[in-house]
């Protein structure tokens, strides 16, 4: 019987010599941790690569390099800081190249033209707004400024070369980057030979492949990551649907795939969206996965070099299919990567269900990127970090018993049974995952139900000892006669004292998503942080009318920052349900009729069938100062520390069963 996944694990091709063993492509992800003081790949940076090579990735995107980080120390237009010692990262190629090689892996860094609009300071096209702030406009290229900065990628490209890797993939006519700022009519407004017809706003591709084959030789693989559509309305306004597009059709994106095979291009690795539609761009985990398969598929009939697909392709089933069907060539998993960096290998052993799942928040790499914090995962505590931040088997075994079954506590029982630890978890509940089942319960979010299935298909695999249905207090705990005790009690939900909070129209957030109460269709959610758009959305999807009333000046401030795609598209999924907002306002009675608002202006009355409480949470009384004298290790955890995140969550708990 043929294996349905089959597809996934034939050769492929690219350029004239350069074979990859599969279909399975680490996409390219900036993540600072990779490199070390002088530019060279650090030992985390080694190990991360090394271990996404080990979990059967055939071929390995970089993030993208620019060339007055590799090249030139005295470049103008970018703000980046010069590499101190070209030499030290030659070496730590030479390096990193042989451990792909044991595993054969191939990789391929990309080479950056430029940030453009998407990073103040740096030179654009045209003078046109920055992307974060619009009230300033980018300063033009000159032409000789553009050549400049083709030298210098073709230097890179040498450069490369040298060090060992056979090819480059140009970044990149998508995110709105340079390139793609050139390759539109809406941002290039020039009247030389690099504006007007297409022709000319593909120059600098084609000069830049030019130039790189003419220094590297026609084996050496060039390939172009593509935006096929960029879903944008106008600057900083994005397309739910892509409506309305004045960026680039898929029209368009079709006849440039023409144009970049036609002068020589390797391969395309495509995708869709730019930094105003950053919710194509970096997918959250309200996109369906795979819709960017429609569009690749006319991209794959309108050319015949490779076609790579990224973008929300983290279902193997999906990505086999369409390898099958011819619609692509390859899939390209950047933070499904992050993840599980054993991808490729569970789906070939036939373990699929093994595969952590990416959860689409955006939180732990694009989101902390942003925020100028260390770029990882939010589900994997190691990722960018495998060398540093690593497991080790525990020198001293012991009996580890953690109070909690939600996503904290069962990453720190999973650690610590991986460390050489035995393991019992307790559950007050009837079931495992805590925080994870109310928020898990929207449509959009089988992302984190599927990581709550992870958790406890790895637990029951690991042979952790689960009890539900059993609450511990300190006296019970003492009596099991653990070594060490992690406390992962987690949170409840906040009741604001208002009168008539007590009215059977009332329920908090989590019943609201768990217990299957009535819900009549006026509906007033009270929180306009992420718990409350996100019930308000699911509502609205149902057909509800809401209303979402938040005390702050705006929706999704309070709490953990919500990452830049994830909120973006939020926004406009309430937009399109029609939700309405009342920011600055305040819950301060429950009424027969509805609610009572106390605003800038005085009271406001709402109607409501249902209100829903989305004020935020609190922990649970901990029982850690109970256990102080006791003799035990005591580890409090998660939300019954600090509410938080799936993301400080998981690091929580791997922290605790890395250090027991």
């Amino acid at each position: 019987m043929s294996y349905p996944y089959s597809p996934l694990f034939q050769p492929l091709k690219l350029g004239k010599n350069l074979t990859i063993k599969n279909r399975f492509c680490v996409g390219p992800l900036t993540l600072p941790s990779l490199h070390g003081p002088f530019g060279e790949f650090s030992a985390d940076g080694l190990a991360y690569f090394e271990e996404r090579a080990k979990g059967g990735f055939g071929l390995l995107f970089t993030g993208a390099f620019h060339p007055d980080v590799l090249v030139d120390p005295v470049h103008p237009l970018d703000s980046k800081q010069p590499m101190k010692s070209p030499k030290a990262f030659m070496r730590s190629s030479v390096e990193l190249l042989e451990r792909l090689d044991a595993y054969g892996a191939k990789m391929i860094p990309q080479v950056s033209m430029g940030y453009g609009r998407n990073a103040v300071g740096c030179y654009g096209p045209s003078e046109i707004p920055y992307y974060h702030d619009p009230s300033v406009t980018t300063p033009a290229l000159t032409r000789d400024q553009i050549r400049q900065k083709i030298d210098q990628m073709v230097a890179t490209a040498a450069f490369l070369k040298k060090c060992g890797f056979p090819g480059i993939e140009v970044h990149a006519m998508h995110w709105g980057y340079l390139l793609d700022q050139f390759a539109l009519t809406f941002m290039n407004h020039r009247t030389d030979e690099y504006g007007g017809a297409l022709e000319n706003r593909l120059r600098c591709a084609r000069e830049i492949l030019d130039g790189v084959k003419a220094a590297c030789g026609s084996d050496f693989v060039v390939s172009m990551r593509l935006a096929l559509k960029t879903y944008i309305k106008d600057y900083n306004t994005p397309s739910l649907h892509g409506e309305e597009e004045v960026g680039r059709t898929l029209e368009e994106g079709l006849t440039i795939c023409k144009k970049l095979e036609e002068y020589g291009y390797d391969c395309l690795s495509v995708d869709f969206g730019q930094y105003d539609s950053f919710y194509y761009a970096a997918p959250p985990c309200y996109m369906e996965k795979g819709r960017i398969i429609d569009l690749a598929a006319q991209a794959k009939a309108a050319v015949n070099i490779p076609i790579l697909c990224g973008g929300r392709m983290n279902d193997p089933e999906l990505a086999a299919e369409a390898v099958r069907a011819g619609k692509i060539d390859a899939v390209v998993l950047g933070r499904p990567s992050l993840a599980d960096p054993a991808y490729p290998r569970k789906v070939e052993m036939g373990r699929p269900e093994d595969i952590r799942p990416c959860i689409g928040c955006n939180q732990g790499c694009i989101g902390a990127l942003k925020l100028g914090r260390r770029a990882g995962c939010a589900v994997n505590a190691e990722a960018a970090r495998e060398a540093s931040f690593g497991l080790t088997p525990a020198l001293q075994k012991k009996h580890v018993l953690v109070v909690g079954g939600g996503v904290a506590g069962m990453e720190a029982a999973r650690v610590s049974v991986l460390r050489g630890h035995t393991v019992t978890l307790c559950e007050g509940s009837h079931r495992l995952g805590g925080s994870l089942i109310p928020a898990g319960a929207h449509d959009f979010k089988a992302d984190l139900r599927d990581l709550n299935g992870w958790y406890q298909r790895q637990l029951t695999k690991l042979g952790v000892t689960v009890e539900l249905n059993t609450r511990l207090d300190a006296a019970a705990i003492l009596a099991r006669k653990p070594d060490a005790v992690v406390l992962a009690q987690g949170a409840v939900p906040v009741i604001p004292r208002v009168p008539g909070v007590d009215s059977p129209k009332v329920v908090d957030c989590v019943t609201a998503l768990t217990g299957n109460p009535h819900v009549g269709e006026k509906v007033v959610v009270i929180g306009g942080g992420l718990v409350g758009c996100e019930t308000a959305v699911g509502y609205a999807q149902g057909g509800k009318t809401v209303t979402v009333v938040e005390a702050l000046p705006d929706i999704l401030s309070a709490g953990i920052p919500v990452p830049e795609s994830n909120e973006q598209m939020l926004r406009d999924l309430l937009a399109e349900g029609k939700v309405a907002t009342k920011t600055g306002c305040r819950l301060s009675a429950v009424t027969d009729a509805g609610v009572t608002l106390s605003t800038p202006d005085g009271e406001e009355t709402l109607e409501a069938d249902t209100v829903v409480l989305a004020v935020g949470f609190t922990p649970r009384d901990s029982l850690a100062g109970d256990l102080l004298g006791s003799g035990l290790e005591v580890y409090p955890v998660g939300d019954g520390v600090k509410v938080g995140s799936v993301m400080t969550a998981v690091a929580a708990g791997y922290t605790a069963g890395r250090k027991i």
